[in-house]
């Protein structure tokens, strides 16, 4: 899951707390891709009224008793996470096959007071993945391009360089992570030095390093994989990875609110809440800066989209149903490789991943961290079942070293409960 946090030493001096803005966009560049071992902050000031945290809940329809109270569970959690763990805000959607309930908690806009709502939308990080993923594969559905073509084949000499060879490395290898291509967000001085990126400097920062291991003989998760796949979908389509992405999924299914920003667009077009970050430092003097515009170029296909969490659950639901793919290509999807120093009980398919939870049952879906916005959208292998969650703010507490233990407890209230809700 791509992580984006700030490099302090160039935060703008009237950098201001508690989700006053910063009179621009924030400059971005990456600590690590992998949010489970980002550090973490206590908050040094909730959202108004932390103490008494604004909740809500709504059901579709009503439910049996038992799904009644792991909705309870789950808004109880969405409660402690505001309260405790001094988040701003908290959402939360539950689908059970017909049913949809939606909890939430805490504030989107800290100065205003204004409650976070179900049309909200969020950057979902490294949830965009998943998206490209699967026009990648239609697109091998429909003959147009190979799992086993290489990137050289698609890309001449981009993957190029300091040992690097797009002549061994496969479209399968780029979507689950094997390819050893160096992560370009690990060079953090080099992306500091442009205000935007292109995807084609962003695979340069990458092949100026020296990859991480031969082809197809590990696992390190690279968020270049993912601008060189959006590099291929462009070639082989002739489009802008942005349309290919609206008219191959998200005006099917009905997403709405789902989209890749053009370029580099710093806003959240729609009801959005605002995005908050204490740029990963520490203690409780820590100040809180708004994220909420922000340059996308750098993320792009490996983690710039904007969603809701209505349209995530549609679109996992779907992808794990098997109403999008294929069975061959579904199969491709789901066939997943072990993973090394990343979140712990998981496995990678091709964008996707599996989540063993403590009480054994496993979820599939995808997480993303992006600045300010840390999310969550799993489910059962058949998509009847799904959770999505996402926080505004970007640090931990009252336990949890991060949203990621927030989400973790929640899809333990939803799949292992008495009754598995």
């Amino acid at each position: 899951m791509t992580t984006a946090t700030a490099d302090t030493a160039n935060s703008p001096p009237n950098a201001s707390r508690c989700g006053e803005g910063l009179g621009g966009h924030l400059r971005v560049t990456y600590d690590k891709e992998n949010p489970m071992h980002q550090h973490t902050a206590d908050t040094d000031c909730g959202p108004p009224g932390a103490g008494s945290a604004k909740t809500t809940g709504a059901l579709s329809e009503s439910a049996p008793t038992s799904r009644a109270e792991g909705y309870e569970a789950v808004q109880r959690l969405l409660q402690q996470a505001v309260i405790q763990g001094g988040l701003p805000g908290i959402i939360a959607e539950v689908r059970d096959g017909d049913r949809h309930w939606f909890g939430t908690a805490g504030v989107a806009d800290t100065r205003t007071g204004r409650e976070r709502s179900q049309q909200d939308r969020f950057r979902i990080g490294s949830i965009s993945k998943t998206f490209v993923a699967t026009v990648v594969l239609q697109l091998a559905a429909r003959g147009r391009l190979n799992l086993d073509d290489t990137a050289e084949q698609w890309l001449p000499s981009v993957v190029h360089g300091h040992h690097h060879d797009g002549s061994s490395v496969n479209i399968r290898m780029l979507l689950n992570h094997t390819s050893g291509i160096f992560n370009y967000t690990d060079d953090q001085e080099v992306l500091n030095r442009s205000e935007t990126h292109t995807p084609e400097s962003l695979v340069r920062i990458a092949v100026s390093h020296p990859p991480t291991f031969t082809p197809g003989s590990g696992w390190a998760y690279s968020n270049t994989n993912y601008v060189l796949a959006g590099m291929i979908i462009e070639r082989a389509t002739g489009r802008a990875l942005a349309e290919e992405i609206t008219e191959r999924i998200c005006r099917p299914l009905g997403l709405t609110g789902t989209y890749l920003p053009h370029g580099s667009d710093p806003t959240i077009h729609g009801p959005h809440s605002r995005h908050y970050t204490k740029l990963f430092q520490t203690g409780p003097g820590a100040p809180v800066h708004d994220a909420t515009e922000l340059d996308s170029s750098m993320f792009w296909a490996a983690g710039g989209m904007i969603s809701t969490a209505g349209d995530l659950n549609r679109f996992f639901g779907a992808l794990l149903g098997g109403r999008i793919l294929p069975p061959d290509q579904q199969h491709d999807m789901f066939t997943t490789v072990p993973t090394r120093d990343w979140i712990s009980n998981a496995a990678y398919g091709l964008g996707v991943t599996s989540v063993r939870l403590p009480c054994g049952e496993t979820v599939w879906g995808m997480g993303g961290a992006l600045f300010g916005s840390w999310s969550y959208s799993y489910g059962a292998r058949g998509g009847e079942q799904m959770v999505t969650a996402n926080v505004n703010g970007d640090w931990g507490g009252a336990g949890w070293d991060d949203p990621i233990g927030v989400f973790t407890d929640l899809l333990q209230a939803k799949f292992c409960g008495p009754s598995g809700t």
